[in-house]
C-alpha cells in the first residue's frame, strides 16, 4: 500500500533540485564496496578520528560534529577526489569510481559520530573523573553505587590523564583501560546495531515511496560525481560555484589574518563569541531584556546549506525562534519566571518531537502493517529479498541490540520497566532526528538536556526513580547531553548513497556497522592518547564529568516528586505541533512547520537563526523572480559558499594542528 506523503508538493524547488549537467546522479559505473574504498576508508578511520579529537576538544577550535553536515567528512572527500583526478590521468584505470567515493564519504561522517562533541568526548572523562574528585560534597553518596569495573579508578592511572606530559602506551595503563573500552564498545555496538535494524525496517517507505531528498549529502554527491577516469565533477566548471567559494574563502582568509595582524580589519568573524552582534544590551528593560543572548551571527555555509532545505521549514526556523524570545519576554511580564524553569521549553520541545514521531508512523501505517505481516509471516505486498535485511533479520536485531541494552542497564541499577521507558524514549527521538534530516536537511538537531534520562527525571521524579536508577541515567549522560552528532540519520543516508550507487544493501549493513566499531575504537584511542599527552586539564577541556555527576549529586541531595508543570508543558508541545502539522496538512498556503518549533527551543538555534533568515529571503526572492530554472542555475554558488569555508577552515586547522598555533575558528 503506498502512502500519501504528509503534504502536497510545494511549488517552490525541493532540496533535490541539482545544479545543471551534474552527474550525481548518473548510473553506477561499477561496485561501491571494493577492496580500495574499503581500504582507503580503514586507514582514514584513526587519522579522522585523531583530527576530530584535536579540533574539539583538545584546541577546541572548531567542531564540526556540532552541525549536520561534517565539514570533515566533506573535506576528506574533496581531497580524495582530487588526488583521485590526478590518479586517473597517468592510470584512468585506477581511479576511483562515484559508487567508492560514497563509501569514503558515508565511513568518515559515520565514524566521525562516535568520537564526536556530544559521545565519546563526554564518555571519557565520565569514566574517571568521580574518582579524581570523590572528596566533592555529595559525591560520596553515589560513589559505591558506581561501575568501577567499567570505569578506571586508579590513581596511578588517571593523575596522568588529567596532567598530561605522559603516554598511554604504558602496560599499566593499557591495562586499566581495555576492560573499560571494551565493555562500552560493546554497548556502543548495540545500540549501533538497533539503529541500523530500524533504518532497516524504514528505509523503503522513506526513500523509495516518499523520496525524501536527503539535503545534507547533496553536497558531497556533487563532490563525487566524478567522470570517467576520476575526472573532475562538473560543479569544478561551474563560475557561480568558484564565485561563491571565493566568496566565503576570501572571508574566512582576512578574518583568519585578523587573528595574527590586528590591524587587519574582520569581516563579521563568527567563530569568536565576542564579535558578535547582540541584541539583548538593545533591549535592556524589563520585561525584554529577558530575551536573554540574541546574536547576530553570519555562517556563509550555513546560507548554502539552507538553500537546500523547503521553504516553509526555512520561515519557521527564524519564525520560532523568535517565537521562543516571545515567551520569555511575556514570562517576565507576567512575573512567571519566580519558577526558573518556565515556560519549560525543553519540555515543550519533548513534545513536538513526540508528536512529529506519533504522526510520522500514523503516516506510514499501512506500509508498517506490510512489515509487520512480512516479520510475522503472514501476507504481506512488500518484498524483502533487496533490502539490507530481511525484515525478520531485521526485527531480530533489534530484539537483540534492545536485549544488550536493557541488560546494561539494570547491571547499572536500572529496572527493567524504567530501561524499556528509557530507550523507547531514546529511539523515538532517534526516529525523529532521523526523519527530518531526510526530509527537511535541517542544519541543527541538538536538543540539550531533553533526553529520556532529563524527561523521566522530571515525569516520574527523582525521589520515587531511587538512587541506583538516578546513578544509571548519570552513567548514559554521555550519549544523551545533545543529538548533534547522532549516528543513525547518517546511517539512512548511507543507505541513500548506497541505492545511488546501484544497491548491495547488504553489503553496506555490515560495512556500516563494522565502521561504527572502529571509529568506535578509534575515537578511544585518539581521545585516550592527546589526552595523556596534553593533559584533560591541562590543555584539553574535560568539564563534561563535572556537568553529569554535579546533576547526580544535585538528585541524590534534593530528591523531588514528580514535575507536574513539566508534563502539562510536554503535552502543551504535543498537541501546539500536532495542530501545527494538521494547518500544514489541509492547507498549503500555511507557513508554519512543526519542525521550526522543535527544533528552535535549544541552545545551538542562537548560532544559526541569521544565516537561515537569510537563506530564506535569497530563497524567496530567487524563486519569485527566476522561478525553477532560476534556482537551478544559483544552487552551484551556495555550494561553493559552503565548500569555500570548509576548505579555508580544514586547512587552517590542520595548519594549526602542526604548527601548534592558534588559527580561526570558522564555526563556533
Amino acid at each position: 500500500m503506498h502512502e500519501a506523503p504528509s503534504r502536497p508538493a510545494p511549488s517552490e524547488a525541493e532540496p533535490r533540485v541539482r545544479p545543471e549537467r551534474s552527474t550525481a546522479g548518473a548510473p553506477p559505473s561499477g561496485p561501491a564496496l571494493t577492496w580500495r574504498s574499503c581500504g582507503l576508508s580503514l586507514l582514514l578511520i584513526p587519522v579522522n578520528a585523531y583530527w576530530l579529537v584535536q579540533m574539539e576538544r583538545i584546541r577546541y577550535s572548531a567542531h564540526p560534529t556540532t552541525v549536520s553536515l561534517f565539514f570533515n567528512a566533506v573535506f576528506i572527500l574533496l581531497v580524495v577526489t582530487l588526488v583521485n583526478a590526478l590518479v586517473g590521468r597517468q592510470w584512468p584505470r585506477a581511479a576511483l569510481r562515484r559508487g567508492e567515493l560514497y563509501v569514503i564519504y558515508v565511513s568518515m561522517a559515520l565514524a566521525s559520530t562516535l568520537p564526536a562533541h556530544d559521545l565519546q568526548q563526554i564518555l571519557i572523562p565520565m569514566l574517571v573523573w568521580p574518582f579524581k574528585y570523590r572528596e566533592r560534597t555529595g559525591w560520596d553518596r553515589f560513589l559505591p553505587d558506581l561501575p568501577t569495573g567499567w570505569m578506571v579508578s586508579d590513581p596511578a592511572v588517571y593523575d596522568p590523564y588529567f596532567a598530561g606530559d605522559d603516554t598511554i602506551y604504558r602496560p599499566k595503563y593499557l591495562e586499566a583501560w581495555a576492560v573499560p573500552v571494551l565493555v562500552w564498545t560493546v554497548f556502543l555496538a548495540a545500540l549501533l546495531l538497533v539503529m541500523l535494524c530500524v533504518n532497516v525496517l524504514l528505509r523503503k517507505q522513506w526513500t523509495d515511496r516518499e523520496r525524501l531528498s536527503y539535503p545534507i549529502i547533496q553536497l558531497p554527491m556533487e563532490i563525487a560525481a566524478v567522470g570517467p577516469g576520476g575526472a573532475l565533477p562538473s560543479l569544478f566548471g561551474n563560475r557561480l560555484f568558484w564565485a561563491g567559494f571565493a566568496f566565503a574563502a576570501t572571508v574566512d582568509i582576512i578574518n583568519s589574518l585578523n587573528l595574527y595582524y590586528p590591524s587587519i580589519p574582520t569581516i563579521l568573524t563568527p567563530g569568536r563569541g565576542e564579535s558578535y552582534l547582540n541584541l539583548q544590551p538593545f533591549l535592556a528593560n524589563k520585561p525584554f531584556n529577558a530575551v536573554g543572548w540574541t546574536p547576530i551571527s553570519w555562517y556563509p555555509f550555513l546560507i548554502g546549506l539552507g538553500m537546500l532545505m523547503p521553504l516553509d521549514f526555512l520561515f519557521s526556523a527564524w519564525f520560532f525562534y523568535l517565537f521562543w524570545k516571545g515567551q520569555l519576554v511575556v514570562t517576565s511580564a507576567m512575573a512567571w519566571d519566580q519558577d526558573p524553569q518556565f515556560p519549560y521549553p525543553n519540555a515543550q520541545a519533548f513534545g513536538a518531537y513526540m508528536a512529529f514521531f506519533v504522526y510520522t508512523f500514523w503516516l506510514s501505517r499501512g506500509y508498517l502493517g506490510q512489515v509487520a505481516a512480512k516479520i510475522l509471516g503472514g501476507r504481506s505486498s512488500l518484498d524483502d529479498r533487496e533490502e539490507p535485511l530481511t525484515y525478520r533479520q531485521a526485527a531480530l536485531g533489534i530484539v537483540l541490540g534492545l536485549a544488550v541494552l536493557i541488560w546494561f542497564s539494570m547491571r547499572l541499577g536500572m529496572p527493567a520497566w524504567v530501561a524499556c521507558l528509557f530507550f523507547a524514549i531514546y529511539f523515538a527521538l532517534a526516529l525523529g532526528i532521523t526523519r527530518m534530516r531526510a526530509e527537511l536537511g535541517t542544519p541543527i538537531h541538538d536538543l540539550h538536556w531533553t533526553g529520556p534520562d532529563w524527561t523521566l527525571a522530571q515525569v516520574l521524579g527523582t525521589r520515587d526513580l531511587g538512587p541506583r536508577t538516578l546513578n544509571a541515567f548519570t552513567m548514559f549522560y554521555w550519549f544523551n547531553r545533545a543529538y548533534r552528532g547522532h549516528p543513525m540519520p547518517h546511517q539512512l543516508e548511507g543507505f541513500k548513497l548506497a541505492e545511488q550507487s546501484g544497491g548491495a544493501y547488504r553489503k553496506w549493513f555490515w560495512w556500516m556497522l563494522l565502521v561504527g566499531v572502529l571509529g568506535a575504537l578509534a575515537g578511544f584511542w585518539a581521545m585516550l592518547h592527546l589526552n595523556y599527552q596534553y593533559g584533560a586539564l591541562a590543555k584539553s577541556r574535560g568539564t563534561f564529568g563535572n556537568e553529569a555527576y554535579a546533576r547526580l549529586a544535585g538528585w541524590l541531595a534534593n530528591p523531588m516528586p514528580s514535575n507536574q508543570s513539566v508534563i502539562y508543558a510536554t503535552g502543551a508541545g504535543f498537541l501546539f505541533a500536532m495542530g501545527l502539522q494538521f494547518m500544514r496538512v489541509r492547507f498549503p498556503w500555511w507557513p508554519f512547520h512543526p519542525l521550526g518549533y522543535a527544533v528552535t527551543s535549544s541552545w545551538q538555534i542562537n548560532l544559526v537563526w541569521m544565516p537561515l533568515f537569510v537563506a530564506w529571503l535569497l530563497k524567496l526572492i530567487i524563486l519569485r523572480y527566476s522561478g525553477l530554472p532560476g534556482y537551478r542555475r544559483a544552487i552551484p554558488f551556495f555550494f561553493g559558499l559552503m565548500l569555500g569555508q570548509f576548505v579555508v577552515g580544514s586547512l587552517l586547522n590542520v595548519y594549526g594542528i602542526v604548527m601548534e598555533v592558534p588559527t580561526y575558528q570558522f564555526w563556533q
